[in-house]
């Protein structure tokens, strides 16, 4: 089993680059009850560093389940208001935010895709504000991932329940860096990496991209002012922090209407407990106008009515096909994971410190930019090792970015 030590060693971590936590700071964590014991240690870690208070929301997948079947709709569709009050005034005291994931990826096959809707609809409307803080990097925040039982099943299904959570466990402190000798000093230097490759691509300063690969052939305009981010983040207090572990991308915003062409999925989808996958979608002017999908279509179809915003886009970010998440040969089913083995793009919000000056916009200003707004902000994989991308410049000059799934510029990664 992964010793007690591995797992201190990953929470560490997680305080230490995920969060930076400081002293006298508060932590307000996210998790599952069957991680109790991980994040009991990221707890005392946490008060070990010099945490004021650590603040422990726990969510299980069969509590969750059960609400579905058996709360009426109004329940369902109804986002507390104390819980709304929780998050903001963690917010407002400029706590760490630390997310902990380990959902069933089958959660909520069995039930019906518009209720599921209503209620992650409610919640992002409920919680605005509250991602205020976050997707404008006002404070520090962090999502890592840990097996759950079901997780580990679906991505081992061959091996026993016991046998498919320590191949987990042993897959995710791997692509984290945590079977290195210093975790944080790997974690130095890969961030280092991907600075550089945000900074010769913000050097570029390309005004479109050009994707093609089987079943994507897709064309995509960047706003004027555009910034590429990608490893660690810096809050409004200048602490820097990794909002994803792992995290392998480099990522920027579309232009909200300069967005042309077909795109095709290459991993699945888990969105709200069901998968969606092998879907296409098509793009005229930035919307979509149409698309399909061979597993979970209804829910894609939800996923695109959540609101005006829905069928637009948020997010680019380039993945090399290298990337240790790619590498190890397994699909996650976790769009944590998933995300950073490929290429891909987000139907949703977009962040607004992707555009200089961004942060500071009200949605007027940033409609006005090409930045997309929406209650909704999830990503799916695009990439794959025969993705070609080319960059256009001002002058309308063409040059590969990438070349059968990695950088065709000088970026090592």
């Amino acid at each position: 089993m992964t010793s007690k030590h591995t797992q201190e060693k990953y929470a560490e971590l997680t305080l230490k680059k995920g969060v930076n936590l400081q002293k006298g700071q508060a932590v307000m964590i996210n998790a599952p009850i069957e991680g109790a014991d991980f994040t009991r240690i990221v707890a005392r870690k946490a008060y070990e560093l010099g945490a004021k208070d650590v603040h422990i929301n726990w969510m299980d997948d069969e509590l969750t389940l059960l609400k579905y079947q058996y709360a009426p709709d109004e329940v369902i569709e109804h986002y507390p208001d104390w819980k709304v009050k929780l998050h903001d005034s963690f917010a407002e005291d400029g706590a760490a935010v630390v997310n902990i994931r380990a959902t069933d990826p089958d959660l909520l096959k069995d039930i019906d895709p518009s209720k599921v809707a209503k209620a992650n609809k409610a919640a992002a409307q409920a919680m605005v504000n509250f991602r205020k803080y976050t997707m404008n990097d006002k404070i520090p925040w962090t999502i890592i991932s840990i097996p759950s039982k079901a997780w580990a099943k679906k991505i081992f299904p061959n091996k026993s329940e016991a046998e498919a959570v320590e191949s987990l466990w042993e897959a995710i402190l791997k692509i984290v860096r945590v079977d290195q000798e210093d975790p944080v000093a790997a974690w130095d230097q890969h961030n280092e990496t991907l600075k550089t490759a945000r900074e010769v691509l913000n050097d570029k300063d390309y005004k479109k991209l050009i994707f093609k690969a089987p079943g994507t052939d897709l064309e995509m305009e960047l706003p004027d002012g555009h910034i590429w981010k990608g490893g660690s983040a810096e809050a409004e207090s200048g602490i820097s922090f990794n909002p994803n572990m792992p995290t392998e991308e480099v990522f920027s915003l579309p232009h909200k209407y300069g967005v042309n062409g077909t795109v095709s999925s290459t991993k699945p989808l888990n969105y709200g407990g069901s998968l969606i996958d092998n879907f296409t979608l098509t793009f005229k002017d930035g919307k979509v106008v149409d698309y399909k999908a061979e597993q979970g279509e209804a829910v894609l179809k939800h996923l695109l009515d959540s609101d005006e915003g829905a069928v637009r886009l948020g997010e680019i970010a380039l993945v090399p096909h290298e990337s240790p998440v790619s590498q190890s040969g397994l699909i996650f089913y976790n769009t944590l994971f998933d995300e950073n083995a490929s290429c891909h793009i987000a139907l949703g919000k977009a962040y607004p410190t992707n555009l200089k000056g961004g942060s500071a916009m009200d949605l007027d200003e940033l409609d006005k930019h090409g930045v997309n707004d929406s209650l909704i902000h999830v990503d799916f994989m695009i990439g794959s090792e025969q993705m070609d991308i080319d960059g256009v410049k001002a002058d309308g000059t063409t040059e590969p970015v990438f070349r059968n799934g990695t950088w065709a510029l000088n970026i090592k990664g």
